[in-house]
């Protein structure tokens, strides 16, 4: 290679590491910019739960309150029964996610790998609830709960969502990426279904566990509607409809309140997010929902 052409090559190659670094620096500047803008509201709501409620709702808006009031995290304790809330919806999201692990693995695993009669026409009909709002369900729901005289109790709030078509339907995806000849073999051996589901299949299907158990925790943590029909005892209630009533409680909302409240609930869920994030993006990466 002569001069020229070295030359010439150092040159390219110090252009493309240039278009690299400019390239590297463009993305990472898109990302920051992105950050900002999902993390600013969370911000904002922090500083504002330690503001008045005249510098929360002033025009223009101020993103600095001065003065911090720490004490609006001590009225939520006196405006609300918050640890009994705290308390049921613990337990509401507790029974829920261990419902759904169990009865929705169970269902997926008998859709995938078992034979039974009817079997494709009863998976069309649980996923055709996926496309019927859960509206819907509200009447026949609070009907069946109020006959069983579980009004204002946690087993009448949880009861509707131990249960899912969602969850079904991905457990059922999980087990078909599984290999068959675990279970053949299993099989050889004289394993049972229950077995092979059991002590094979359940601790391989962990990921798809892990994905199924955040999801259930979230909705469940997040819930409003049922619950607030459910339970009028402010003390039965969970976080979400207890911190939704504050609303009707004031003429005038008194906001720098509400938004304590709904940090002191967060808080639970973003523990939780933040020691088991690797297994969270793992379960949904692996849960086979392609």
């Amino acid at each position: 290679m002569t001069d020229t052409q070295t030359t010439a090559l150092s040159i390219r190659q110090r252009a493309a590491g240039k278009r690299l670094r400019v390239g590297n620096g463009v993305t990472h500047a898109v990302l920051i910019l992105a950050s900002l803008t999902m993390i600013f509201p969370f911000l904002w709501q922090i500083l504002m739960s330690l503001a008045t409620n005249a510098q929360v709702t002033s025009v223009p808006p101020t993103f600095w309150p001065g003065e911090l009031h720490f004490e609006n995290f001590a009225h939520v304790f006196d405006q609300l029964p918050f640890l009994n809330q705290l308390w049921v919806s613990a337990a509401v999201t507790t029974i829920r996610t261990v419902g759904q692990l169990l009865l929705c693995s169970m269902a997926g695993y008998a859709f995938a790998r078992l034979e039974f009669p009817f079997k494709r026409t009863i998976f069309a009909i649980v996923l055709a609830i996926l496309m019927v709002p859960p509206q819907v369900y509200l009447l026949p729901q609070y009907q069946i709960v109020q006959g069983l005289g579980w009004l204002n109790t946690i087993a009448g709030i949880a009861a509707p969502g131990i249960f899912s078509a969602f969850g079904t339907f991905m457990m059922r995806q999980f087990f078909l990426g599984l290999p068959e000849e675990l279970s053949e073999a299993a099989r050889l051996d004289g394993a049972n279904h229950f077995q092979i589901f059991w002590k094979i299949m359940l601790p391989l299907a962990k990921p798809g566990l892990s994905a199924l158990a955040i999801i259930t925790v979230l909705a469940s943590w997040n819930d409003l509607l049922w619950p607030l029909i459910v339970a009028t005892d402010a003390t039965q209630m969970p976080l979400a409809p207890g911190i939704a009533t504050l609303t009707s409680q004031r003429s005038i909302p008194d906001y720098p309140l509400l938004l304590a409240a709904s940090l002191l609930a967060m808080a639970p869920v973003l523990i939780l997010f933040l020691s088991m994030q690797r297994r969270v993006i793992d379960g949904i990466a692996f849960s086979g929902m392609k």
